[in-house]
């Protein structure tokens, strides 16, 4: 059995924070209801000129169903109200303002289900100063202090590229949002979560905080692709065959002076080890520039895999820089069935990037995302009971749309 089999939500997020919060639990076994507006939808569909939705809001919007109810009416509101009772949790992550316009609070909403569990997710949360700004994931990111230890130590601060200002604010609130269900289980009653994005992403910065004199009392600098010992750097490599070299490194970590003596039993240089300017940590630091370039030597007469293969079979923490393409036609995270082959209703067969945790006794399969209003028929029935009569009454009074019901 899916481990959240039962556990019913409205989803009544878009873009990516939200979402992928959504996602997440549709993925343990969450029956996942994605309220839309009709028309237009989630933006994260995109205005495509193909008009297919986007590959990223594919990306985010699996193993949900998508029902269209026009909330700017007081019939389509009224839906959303009647539908309230038949569910756990109510997630939104809309600007600011924007429930309180439509008159869904947590105050409303509970009127009608007193139990939900309403989650809320805010760009600087629904307090303070910065509460009515807007947010999207590199303002997140860039008011945690994630700009400022990225980089080159004489260059300006740089965006991290990875999306954990939305999607590790998301995973944050899937977590809340599960301990608030266990919590309900226990006691019967629900609550409203708030989750800021500018507070969810210093917890992903607390390592590089971690290292300032004073408890905060100063900056860490930016130091490119450093990270602790002073080998530990990105490398180029050996063009692989077909590539362009824009991506043929591999980045090595080396933490203790025995891991320094396994890279250089690895590159065959057992020399080095006895070195007078790299036997001892001082003298590596001293010398890191030209302790640098041995290790450079080395990797630019191999491909970034065969570098990688070499010294991580020797036991040197290393990866290969995978690019976009590389994560698709990965052998190991194919062989581990990462890669799944899908079948869209548009784009026809896809490849999605898979979900890491594994569950030994809860199995979901992937779906794809769905089309805008796919199942607004079949939940609105299966909920409040309307006939095929009732349904099309509000589809013709532009309440709700509908689109390929099952």
């Amino acid at each position: 059995m899916p481990a959240l089999d039962g556990l019913r939500i409205l989803d009544m997020t878009q873009y990516e924070a939200g979402t992928s919060c959504t996602q997440a639990l549709a993925w343990l076994g969450a029956d996942v209801v994605k309220i839309e507006q009709p028309g237009q939808g989630d933006p994260g569909r995109g205005a495509r000129e193909d008009n297919l939705d986007s590959p990223y809001f594919i990306a985010w919007n699996s193993n949900k169903r998508s029902v269209a109810i026009d909330l700017r009416t007081e019939r389509g509101r009224g839906l959303l109200l009647e539908m309230a009772p038949h569910y756990d949790v109510f997630v939104e992550n809309y600007g600011p303002g924007v429930m309180e316009r439509l008159g869904l609070t947590y105050d409303v909403l509970k009127q009608v289900q007193p139990s939900i569990i309403y989650a809320r997710i805010k760009g600087f949360g629904l307090t303070g100063p910065y509460s009515q700004f807007k947010c999207f994931d590199p303002i997140a990111q860039n008011a945690a202090g994630a700009f400022s230890t990225t980089g080159e130590a004489d260059g300006p601060p740089m965006m991290p590229k990875a999306a954990v200002g939305d999607s590790g604010t998301g995973m944050q609130m899937a977590f809340a949002i599960a301990a608030a269900y266990i919590q309900r289980l226990r006691t019967g009653e629900g609550q409203e979560i708030e989750i800021s994005m500018q507070e969810a992403m210093t917890y992903y910065m607390r390592t590089y905080v971690s290292q300032t004199e004073g408890w905060g009392e100063s900056v860490v600098p930016r130091n490119g692709n450093g990270f602790g010992f002073s080998a530990s750097d990105l490398y180029p490599c050996k063009p692989a065959p077909g590539s362009n070299g824009a991506n043929d490194y591999v980045y090595i970590i080396l933490t203790t002076s025995r891991m320094w003596d396994t890279l250089c039993t690895a590159m065959d240089r057992p020399e080095l080890t006895v070195d007078p300017r790299f036997a001892e940590d001082a003298g590596r630091v001293e010398h890191q520039e030209e302790l640098k370039h041995e290790i450079r030597s080395w990797t630019l007469q191999h491909t970034k895999w065969e570098a990688q293969d070499i010294l991580a079979r020797a036991g040197v923490p290393c990866s290969a820089t995978h690019d976009t393409y590389d994560l698709f036609h990965n052998p190991h995270l194919d062989e581990r069935g990462f890669i799944q082959h899908l079948d869209h209703a548009e784009w026809g067969p896809i490849r999605q990037l898979g979900w890491a945790p594994r569950l030994s006794a809860s199995e979901v399969p992937m779906k794809a995302a769905p089309l805008l209003g796919e199942h607004t028929q079949q939940v609105l029935c299966d909920d409040l009971g309307l006939d095929a009569r009732e349904f099309a009454r509000l589809e013709a009074e532009g309440a709700v749309s509908s689109r390929n019901n099952t």
